[in-house]
């Protein structure tokens, strides 16, 4: 099991402490707001933020240990705690908005109010938009695939790189960046290649044309090399194709399957497999 790297909150502890020190000036700088109702206002309003912030912030942390505890002895696929994050940022961004409101002396209540018909008007010109949202959403709280999977969706394919509101990002065989709406996933054919097959992986390297090999002949001297790898699966297919024919070089794939899905044990079989095309170069030279 991989070590994650803990990160001291930073952002969090600023957060707290100007919040504890607002709150403390409220009643000591009493006469001075009194004075200044502006900056009262604004002091209200930063209040309003940095509250609603640290009580996110907290939450978000309470629900996701809460979630990892539950989980520890199970492998889960990480899109709760995306989806935790994402809804925290949502909820962040809509409290920035009222603090925003109250600092200029405005009613958020009585905006509301007054902004409903705008809001239902606004609702249907981006109806895309905010379906998108929620499908991203229900994306992100699902179990059926997350970041790192290799999924088709319609007719793109690739790894899934990021899940955003709008788009699922999807890198494709070719290096491409492919953003698929969060709606396509409810509305097209879906394949999860990764839901049984979590240890795939695949080295891609180029050889010159002038020392090109076939698939059978690559595959035939590569594989004692990769029948001694200890981080391979014992017995499992491997699979060389050619990617991409170019004016002076060959682009190979090769598909392997690792005894886990650690991501440093499969940088490590990259890594041995490269060593392995580079020696088979020498020894042709």
């Amino acid at each position: 099991m991989e070590q994650h790297k803990k990160t001291i909150p930073v952002s969090f502890i600023l957060r707290a402490i100007t919040w504890i020190l607002l709150s403390i000036s409220f009643p000591f700088f009493e006469a001075f707001y009194t004075q200044h109702p502006y900056l009262l206002q604004v002091a209200y309003g930063l209040n309003t933020f940095l509250t609603a912030s640290v009580i996110i912030s907290i939450g978000k942390f309470i629900i996701v240990a809460f979630y990892n505890r539950r989980h520890a002895a199970h492998k889960v696929r990480g899109n709760f705690v995306l989806g935790i994050s994402r809804l925290a940022a949502i909820l962040n961004a809509i409290f920035a908005i009222i603090a925003v409101m109250i600092a200029l002396g405005i009613d958020p209540r009585e905006f509301i109010t007054s902004m409903t018909i705008v809001a239902m008007a606004i609702a249907v010109i981006f109806r895309e938009y905010i379906t998108n949202m929620i499908s991203g959403l229900i994306v992100m709280f699902s179990e059926q695939f997350s970041i790192g999977d290799h999924i088709r969706i319609g007719e793109h394919s690739g790894k899934i790189i990021d899940i955003t509101f709008a788009n699922i990002v999807v890198l494709n065989e070719e290096e491409d960046m492919v953003l698929v709406p969060n709606n396509l996933v409810f509305t097209a054919t879906v394949i999860n290649k990764s839901a049984q097959i979590s240890n795939k992986l695949t080295v891609r390297f180029e050889l010159p044309l002038a020392e090109q090999m076939d698939v059978q002949t690559l595959s035939a001297r590569l594989d004692p090399v990769l029948k001694t790898m200890p981080d391979l699966t014992a017995g499992a297919e491997v699979i060389v194709r050619i990617a991409e024919l170019g004016k002076d070089f060959v682009k190979y794939k090769i598909d392997l399957y690792a005894i886990d899905s650690s991501n440093r044990r499969q940088k490590r079989i990259e890594s041995a497999v490269l060593n392995a095309v580079l020696d088979l170069n020498r020894g042709a030279a």
